[in-house]
Parts: structure tokens; sequence; C-alpha cells
């Protein structure tokens, strides 16, 4: 059975950037993904741009030169690619971890394929895997969608989009602007301040001008095959529609963490438990890195500032050899 000093588990950014950090330390290592590679981003709707800009998404000191300061999605997924060829890192795609247990001094990790035993396990599995449920009737039926990926399946359709995050807008502006007749169903007063600087302008404007209909203040209520309901501030409203897009955000696969043995906060916000000098979660040996550490509060970890999450677990790691 193979052995190593650390199992990182997920492929994405900084599981990529743990993995090159162990391997300039001269640390064993196995990255396992249970999907592709940076998982997430292929997930991400095709036509997307990301807020930050390029340099902030490096890592392993490897530029990421991109057509336009903020890269697309296309761009980012050839960038890890080429990143994680570049450093010869040992990922196993498509290996999805089931089970641990605690041996004398390290970890058995059962995954779909086989067993591995490692001294130290970092956990990067981020947020995106997990929808967040309306828990309304008729959400399992298939024209509720929890991830968009492109606008031209939704042309001339009667299109929910739930939300007013940037997925939302996007969605929302991507579908009108292919023949969708849009409606928004939006929980707060506006559209989320925290929607990018210049796309924000867009959406209020096609909403003002009636290109996109929006009830503010209002929330989904009932699917059903051939319309939807909404309650809005006026009462109840019956919409003709053939799907929805249920872009109401994501969290981390808690059970999983709890699988793990880590322990969350008892809040809403379910911090998962760690050592912010050292990413350390209360079983020893287990470390979180990148946008999971945040639990629900998703807005608080990004690429650009979790990277160093990286050094300071394999620094912890090299300190207790």
């Amino acid at each position: 059975m193979e052995q190593y000093d650390i199992i990182i588990i997920g492929a994405g950014p900084i599981g990529l950037t743990c993995g090159i950090k162990a391997k300039q330390a001269g640390l064993s290592y196995l990255i396992l993904e249970k999907g592709c590679l940076v998982n997430s981003l292929y997930n991400y709707p095709q036509n997307m741009t990301f807020f930050s800009t390029s340099e902030k998404l490096e890592i392993g000191g490897v530029p990421f030169v991109s057509n336009s300061p903020k890269p697309t999605r296309e761009e980012a997924l050839e960038y890890y690619r080429r990143v994680a060829l570049k450093f010869g890192l040992k990922i196993n795609l498509f290996e999805g971890v089931q089970n641990l247990a605690y041996h004398v001094e390290k970890y058995q990790i059962q995954t779909s394929k086989t067993n591995y035993f490692a001294k130290n396990i970092i956990i990067s599995t981020g947020f995106y895997d997990m929808p967040a449920l309306m828990n309304i009737p008729g959400e399992e039926l298939p024209k509720v969608k929890h991830y968009y990926k492109n606008p031209h399946f939704y042309a001339m359709q009667k299109v929910v989009v739930v939300g007013a995050s940037n997925s939302s807008v996007d969605a929302a502006l991507e579908c009108y602007r292919k023949g969708a007749e849009v409606t928004m169903v939006i929980r707060g007063e506006k559209i989320n301040d925290r929607v990018k600087y210049w796309v924000r302008p867009d959406i209020i404007n096609r909403i003002e001008e009636g290109s996109i209909k929006a009830y503010f203040n209002s929330s989904l209520t009932k699917v059903e095959r051939q319309n939807v309901e909404i309650e809005t501030p006026e009462g109840k409203i019956f919409l003709e529609n053939d799907f929805v897009l249920a872009l109401t955000g994501y969290e981390p696969n808690f059970d999983f963490l709890e699988k793990m043995g880590v322990k969350l906060s008892n809040d809403e916000l379910k911090y998962p438990q760690h050592n912010p000098l050292t990413m350390e979660t209360n079983q020893k040996g287990i470390y979180l890195a990148g946008v999971v550490c945040g639990g629900m509060d998703t807005h608080l970890w990004f690429i650009e500032n979790s990277r160093i999450h990286a050094d300071l677990i394999i620094n912890d790691i090299l300190g207790k050899k």
C-alpha cells in the first residue's frame, strides 16, 4: 500500500499550490481529485470572467498571461493545467476519497479505487460541489438547474433566475441576449453590491427599461411543470415558465468534513475548526486550505488570499519533522 508524507484532497488552485510547496520541500505527496483537474473552475459558466486580475490568480511563481487584465474561465483552465504539467505534480483524477481511519501516527485513506497511508492530510475541497437548496416544492424537477453553463440552451424560453449575485446577474444578461424571456426573483431590495462593477450598471439598466423583469423582496415558493409561484410584496403571482436557474449559492461539503473528524462551529456559518497560524484542524495532522476554511462565509477566502495556506501548512509539517 502506497504511503506518503501528505495526501492532498482536491486539485483546485490551492490544492495544486499545496502540491507544489510539498514537492519543493522534498515531501512525498499525492493529490486526489474526485473530478477533473480544477474541477470547480471547469464547472463555472463557460463565458465567465474573473473578478480578480490574472496576477492574483498565479501559483507556483508561474506568470499568468491573459488577453485582458481579468482572465476568463478558459484562460484559467489553460493556465492551471500548464502549471500542473510544468511541476509534474502527482495527481490522481476521478478518484474520490470515501473514508479515513487513524493507525499509529498515520492515516489510512480509502478512495473509490484503492487505499493509501499518509502522515498528514490537506483538505482543499472548495465549496462549489454542493448547491444551497431552496427547499421548495418542485425543486427536484429537471427544469430546475443549480448550475449554469451556456445561454444558448435557454434561447426562446421563459427563464426564471433566482438570486442577485454575480452568477445570477451573468446568467440573466446572457440568456436575455440569446433571446430568452428572463425574470429575476430577488430576496433583497436591490442587485447585490458585490456584483462586478462593470456588469452591475448593465443589469440595473435592463431591469429599469423592462427588458428583464425583476421581483424584489420576493421569493420563489413553488415550481410546477409549466409555471412557477412567486411570493411578492403584493401577494402571490403565477408565471408560465420553462426553466428555473436557482443560482442561490453553494456550500462546502460539511458531511465530508465531519466524516474526516473536523469539528464545525455551532452557528449558521459552520466554520471548520482550525488553527489560523498552521491551518491544522482539531484532528492531528489534518489541515484545511482554501475557501473551505470559511464554512458558509464563502466570501471570506479566494484564490488570491488563500495561497498563503500552503506555506503555513508545509512549514508546520516540516517543523514537526
